[in-house]
């Protein structure tokens, strides 16, 4: 027996997944390192116990040899044979799973600026495995992917053509998540897998996808993963005047302005309490209520305009952590979109039930699952290989 190895990383934590090598690979042990910084915890799912051990300081890097040590017992001697890794941005180089060579990893390097809270740090665990696994074959796999291919349209914006030529377009973000719910619907409901689907993955980081014949039309991220929907702590949809304002009457740096658009805004920024929608949810304060009506509010509009881009619309679809754990949000996102043809279950909604809908668009909820993604692409590279 010989496995597979993925990463996921975030910006203050490592998700990692151990698969057993076949063709659909099988998932074996599962676990995080959160927290990263001075009190990283690592939390573990194997076949026989689940496992937290407080790891102190720990940075990306060596979360992958703390992964490693904790992971290489289960192993009983028989190889890693293939690490994949989630990258954010893949740019207009990588719209496949590519091989990590070295020329491959500058130029990933290049893009840190179009993704600075995610590109750093996946190419620090990136490093980290090729040291703790030297030799063995190690795969990209690009959130931007799965929307390469887009109509001009839903690929440019309106500012001089050059800087288009130059690579400053509407990527879109989450295609992993989405590449999931494609294949997902394809296995589950394939009377309408190949319809017109608006998928909204709906997590700490937040974006919403239009599909079609099971491709990406649109998505809602564009250039950055700060766009689009309001987020934890990412603003989504600004007005660029608002950044000019910042920088010319504020006086505030480019740095600075950074650190509000990714870190201070969206729920954390409107409600001045949480980027948690569970804190948020229980809380009486009217910021807090007041961001949680202006997120599903962006949610709405989005479902809107995808559903004038499809042309119509016969599935929504929520997934990720908001997406499938809160009634309240569905709930607020669906009950105006009847005109639509979108209505939902109350009781089925409450329970967090697979199906939802009760009109004649079809409603869901499905989690998502970006690591049996890269164990599958893993998977396909090293067959390549033998």
């Amino acid at each position: 027996m010989s496995f597979y190895f993925t990463l996921n990383t975030g910006s203050s934590s490592v998700k990692f997944a151990l698969y057993k090598a076949q063709a659909e690979p099988d998932l074996f042990i599962s676990g995080i390192v959160e927290r990263l910084g001075p009190s990283a915890r690592l939390k573990m799912q194997t076949p026989g116990e689940d496992i937290v051990r407080e790891l102190g300081t720990v940075d990306h890097a060596s979360a992958v040899v703390a992964i490693f040590a904790k992971m290489e017992p289960y192993l009983q001697g028989q190889p890693v044979v293939g690490i994949g890794h989630r990258i954010v941005h893949g740019g207009n180089a990588f719209f496949k799973p590519t091989e990590l060579t070295s020329e491959v990893v500058q130029k990933l390097e290049q893009m840190i600026p179009l993704a600075p809270l995610h590109q750093p740090y996946s190419l620090a665990t990136i490093r980290a495995a090729k040291q703790v696994f030297p030799g063995v074959l190690q795969i990209g796999c690009f959130d931007t992917a799965f929307h390469a291919g887009h109509t001009f349209p839903n690929d440019a914006f309106a500012i001089p053509r050059h800087f288009y030529e130059e690579g400053v377009r509407r990527y879109g973000f989450h295609g992993l998540s989405f590449d999931y719910i494609c294949s997902e619907m394809r296995r589950e409901h394939p009377d309408v897998a190949n319809g017109r689907l608006v998928i909204a993955h709906l997590g700490n980081g937040a974006s919403m996808c239009a599909v079609e014949e099971g491709r990406s039309i649109n998505a809602s991220t564009s250039f950055s993963a700060v766009d689009g929907l309001a987020m934890g702590t990412r603003c989504g949809r600004l007005d660029p005047g608002v950044m000019l304002y910042l920088m010319q009457e504020k006086e505030l740096s480019a740095a600075e302005i950074e650190s509000i658009i990714y870190r201070r805004s969206g729920l954390l920024g409107l409600s001045e309490e949480s980027s948690d929608m569970r804190v948020l949810e229980h809380s009486e304060e009217l910021f807090s209520k007041q961001a949680i009506n202006y997120y599903c509010y962006q949610i709405r509009r989005e479902v809107g305009a995808m559903a004038a881009t499809l042309e119509g619309i016969d599935a929504l679809i929520f997934s990720a952590g908001i997406g499938e754990n809160s009634a309240r949000v569905r709930s607020s996102v669906c009950e105006p979109l009847e005109f639509l043809g979108i209505t939902i279950d109350q009781e089925k909604n409450m329970a967090n039930a697979p199906e939802i809908g009760t009109g004649p668009v079809r409603v869901f909820i499905m989690p998502t699952n970006e690591e049996q993604v890269i164990a599958r692409a893993v998977a396909e590279a090293t067959a390549k290989t033998q």
